[in-house]
């Protein structure tokens, strides 16, 4: 199985069409958070009908798993926290995205939301004990933020540390976490682009400008996890 993870795209349409052209190239397409831009002129609610075209049009061609960042809220939910309702709406199998889990071939994926606040936080955590039971041979979970205690926190000024999903890995061990939202970890010193919590491999692609976004190509098979940035790359073994 090929997976090619990217996060924090914020609607960069350069990189959603450097996207579309790839997806060819593996099995599943993982976009980790922030697909839409806070602070963009364009208004959230035409980026997120653009976006949503992306994302069919991915689906044409790879198996597509979407989480929320915090840029990509539209919204309080029923209980009155800020969700990326978008999101959430029933997609009849075209892509897989928050608070959903998928089973492909000897793989489950499970897409974490981003949680505003003590009921969707509750709501995660519930969300990965489900998904636990009778877990197949590989997890992979989808969480825009990285885990504390590890390098993927660091922008190279402060450390942004998740300790919740640190303490859920602690707990039920997945295989790979895919992340974002720390920009600049790859680059910094104290930072990566991968690193590992116990038995398991946590990684950030990171965000760069240019014409092709920071991103990782992950091979089951090869058992190799191969990371591309802007100005370089890197490739490490997965055992």
């Amino acid at each position: 199985m090929r997976i090619l993870a990217a996060s924090d795209l914020h609607y960069r349409l350069a990189h959603y069409d450097w996207l579309v052209a790839q997806a060819p190239s593996a099995d599943i397409v993982a976009i980790v958070g922030d697909l839409a831009d806070a602070v963009s002129a364009v208004p959230l609610e035409v980026q997120i009908v653009v976006l949503e075209r992306y994302l069919d049009r991915l689906a044409d061609v790879a198996a597509v798993l979407v989480v929320s960042g915090n840029h990509d809220l539209d919204g309080p939910g029923e209980h009155g926290e800020q969700v990326a309702s978008w999101l959430r709406r029933s997609r009849a199998g075209r892509f897989f995205s928050d608070g959903q889990s998928v089973d492909i071939d000897r793989y489950r994926f499970t897409m974490c939301p981003w949680w505003d606040g003590e009921i969707t936080k509750k709501a995660v955590a519930q969300q990965l004990a489900t998904a636990a039971v009778e877990r197949p041979e590989c997890w992979v979970w989808l969480h825009h933020a990285p885990p504390a205690g590890t390098v993927l926190c660091n922008d190279g000024r402060r450390v942004f540390a998740d300790a919740d999903l640190a303490a859920w890995i602690a707990q039920y061990e997945p295989d790979m976490v895919l992340s974002g939202h720390i920009h600049q970890a790859p680059w910094v010193k104290g930072g990566s682009w991968h690193d590992r919590l116990g038995q398991t491999l946590v990684f950030n692609a990171g965000k760069q400008a240019g014409m092709v976004p920071p991103h990782i190509m992950i091979d089951t098979e090869a058992g190799t996890a191969d990371w591309f940035g802007v100005f370089g790359g890197e490739s490490i073994c997965l055992k």
